[in-house]
C-alpha cells in the first residue's frame, strides 16, 4: 500500500508499526511520546523502527531525516509530508 489516506489512517498504521517493533506494553502511543525516553527504544530499536516505517510507507528515510525522529509526532509529520508529495 502506498502512502495515502487521512491523518487518522496514517497514525493507525504508524501505531501498529511502532507497537510491533518497540512493544511498549500498556504505554499509549501518542504524538508527544519520545522513542527512547518514553517508549524505551535503544539505538538498535530505532534503526529497526525506521526500516519498518520505510517498508510500511514505501519511502526512504535519510540518516539526516532520521536524526530528527525523536518523537512519534516528528515521524508522523514526516510521513504526512511524504503522503502529500505522493498525492500531488
Amino acid at each position: 500500500m502506498e502512502i495515502a489516506g487521512t491523518d487518522a489512517l496514517i497514525m493507525e498504521r504508524m501505531t501498529k508499526v511502532i507497537s510491533d517493533v518497540l512493544k511498549p506494553g500498556s504505554q499509549p502511543i501518542t504524538l508527544d511520546k519520545r522513542f527512547k525516553e518514553d517508549l524505551g527504544a535503544d539505538s538498535l530499536d530505532v534503526v529497526s523502527l525506521l526500516m519498518a516505517l520505510e517498508e510500511e510507507f514505501h519511502t526512504q528515510i535519510s540518516d539526516e531525516e532520521a536524526a530528527r525522529f525523536t518523537t512519534v509526532g516528528a515521524a508522523f509529520d514526516y510521513v504526512k509530508v511524504k503522503a502529500a508529495q505522493k498525492a500531488s
